[in-house]
């Protein structure tokens, strides 16, 4: 029973959570042409945070079709972060990376602290939103795992399915549209995707930040910039990585478990300072 009802659902939820960031993350550097784009960096988690704290403040259940209201609140706040963020940016055709990144965290703190209202009239919910906030598995159960797998599997099959735009679209819109690449619908897309797979992250497991930024990079240390093989290559390796940070938050404090939004982000914080400084004035036009 420990291992059917509390470990396995916790571990596949791991697995499925840290690939659906992963893969965010990827699309988003990818249609971006930016390496430090993240669902997180982005303000994608912070705006679906708030639609998951909107349906845990007001106690939303399952929508018809079985999906939790969570995650079609998050999806839908999400999409609008992303196209927001990036309608702030958007200089000409091209969004430069400090203007994307300035529009992000101002977006982001901007939802945060509307979560953050929500926390002040949640009452009898504030513990169980304090503690989501904080990003964890402590209270999965194969309801969620079964809500988040479509969601994910959709997501990356659609992804896989757009590796060939991708790898045109790091050409430059000009290059790609020469090439037989309708950008602007491709990119909708992936957006719309990348938010889809974020939104459904984000409703399971709360705020769980950098795995998006870490684990392409890393991948694409390993594989190329090939997006055929660099999206599959992501989806494994962020499910290994988050399974492995859960684990560590078990078991690193014998009488307390750590949250492990707080280990993604003590590793991934500092590889974001060195990403941001290595590219000092690569792109400042």
């Amino acid at each position: 029973m420990i291992i059917k009802e509390i470990r396995l659902p916790r571990v596949l939820a791991g697995a499925l959570i840290g690939s659906g960031l992963a893969l965010a993350g990827t699309v988003f550097q990818g249609v971006f042409r930016n390496p430090m784009a993240d669902p997180y960096v982005l303000g994608v988690s912070s705006g679906a945070a708030l639609g998951a704290a909107l349906a845990i403040v007001m106690r939303l259940g399952y929508s018809a079709v079985g999906v939790y209201s969570v995650s079609i609140l998050s999806f839908l706040i999400a999409t609008l972060t992303v196209f927001a963020v990036y309608g702030l940016a958007k200089v000409g055709s091209r969004a430069p990376v400090i203007t994307l990144l300035l529009s992000g965290v101002a977006v982001s703190i901007f939802l945060s602290s509307l979560v953050s209202l929500l926390q002040v009239f949640s009452g009898w919910e504030l513990h169980r939103l304090i503690y989501w906030m904080m990003g964890g598995f402590s209270y999965i159960e194969w309801a969620d795992v079964l809500g988040v797998f479509p969601l994910i599997t959709i997501g990356t099959l659609v992804t896989y399915l757009f590796s060939r735009d991708l790898n045109i679209m790091t050409l430059g819109d000009e290059e790609a549209q020469h090439l037989g690449v309708n950008v602007e619908r491709s990119r909708k897309i992936l957006l719309a995707v990348g938010s889809l797979m974020t939104a459904a992250a984000v409703s399971v497991s709360g705020l769980i930040g950098f795995v998006g930024l870490v684990i392409p990079h890393l991948t694409r240390m390993l594989v190329g910039p090939d997006h055929r093989v660099l999206i599959p290559s992501s989806f494994l390796t962020g499910g290994i990585f988050l399974v492995f940070c859960d684990t560590l938050a078990r078991s690193i404090s014998g009488s307390t478990e750590l949250p492990v939004g707080i280990i993604t982000a003590l590793s991934g914080g500092p590889f974001f300072i060195y990403l941001l400084r290595k590219s000092r004035g690569r792109y400042a036009i």
